[in-house]
């Protein structure tokens, strides 16, 4: 079986030495459609190093995604990657991240379900440098045709939909080769820009990764309701209710509220097709 449940969740946490530089926060910020148009003062603070500021998203792909690799590695957990689709993503910060920084990762399986069709393993990577926390960061990850084994179930509860008009409405166009772009930060996950490895998938073609919508959103709501301040973030939640495929147009609604801005978004081309649900940004 490739998912030994007992082995996954009794195994020790795996930790790791992870870097990262201004460079690769540009990168980050580039994958996920910043910049645009380049020398917009607003852009610059996400493309310029001597104005450079991160966005805690960042946290996802720090030292190449090791969190998120470490835990598809552990040992009880040997699957194949055509059947793994993102199911949600959180990630909390402790302390605005730095544009240069060393820290260790830590990851372990948090919690395994069997959902019946497919297996939920829940991710967590915990990052700390000299001066202490920096994140944590959870990733559902579904796997399709591994579940069956009589372990829980999980937790099934959706957050009630954001009700009323929202506060602010933007779209953001997906540039064709974006996932291209976005794979250069570490998540190399042929579903992204293979075709055959897609269709294998069931996908007609490669698909947007969801770290990228995520951070999309992310800046999205950091640019239209904080200010451009990313410090402002505390922590990320969203659960990944449908793909994106390059070329379409996300629609990203938001809901101020005190302390937490409440998102939804959508593929505009495809009659609104639910791409992030159950979205909130905590900021102070």
């Amino acid at each position: 079986m490739p998912i030994d449940p007992a082995t996954a969740l009794a195994a020790p946490p795996r930790s790791a030495g992870i870097s990262w530089d201004h460079k690769d926060v540009l990168l980050y910020h580039l994958g996920i459609g910043a910049g645009v148009p380049a020398t917009d003062p607003d852009e610059l603070r996400y493309t310029l190093e001597s104005r450079l500021q991160v966005l805690p998203s960042f946290a996802t792909v720090a030292g190449a995604g090791q969190g998120l690799v470490g835990g598809l590695d552990a040992p009880g957990i040997d699957i194949d990657l055509a059947a793994v689709l993102h199911g949600g993503q959180s990630v909390r910060v402790h302390r605005p991240l730095p544009a240069r920084g060393t820290a260790v990762s830590t990851a372990r399986i948090a919690a395994l379900y069997d959902k019946g069709s497919a297996a939920v393993l829940v991710l967590r990577a915990e990052a700390a440098d000299a001066d202490g926390p920096l994140w944590t960061s959870d990733s559902s990850i579904f796997v399709r045709g591994e579940g069956g084994f009589g372990g829980e179930r999980g937790p099934s509860g959706r957050a009630a939909p954001p009700t009323g008009d929202p506060d602010r409405t933007v779209e953001r166009p997906i540039r064709e080769d974006l996932a291209l772009l976005y794979r250069l930060s570490g998540d190399f996950n042929p579903l992204h820009a293979d075709p055959g490895f897609a269709a294998l998938a069931g996908f007609d073609r490669p698909i947007l990764h969801g770290l990228c919508s995520y951070g999309i959103t992310l800046k999205a709501v950091v640019d239209t309701l904080l200010g451009g301040e990313a410090v402002r973030v505390r922590s990320y939640r969203t659960r990944f209710t449908g793909v994106v495929f390059p070329g379409e147009t996300l629609r990203i609604r938001m809901w101020a509220g005190d302390g937490a801005v409440r998102v939804t978004a959508v593929a505009v081309e495809r009659d609104e097709a639910p791409v992030l649900s159950d979205t909130v940004v905590e900021h102070g």
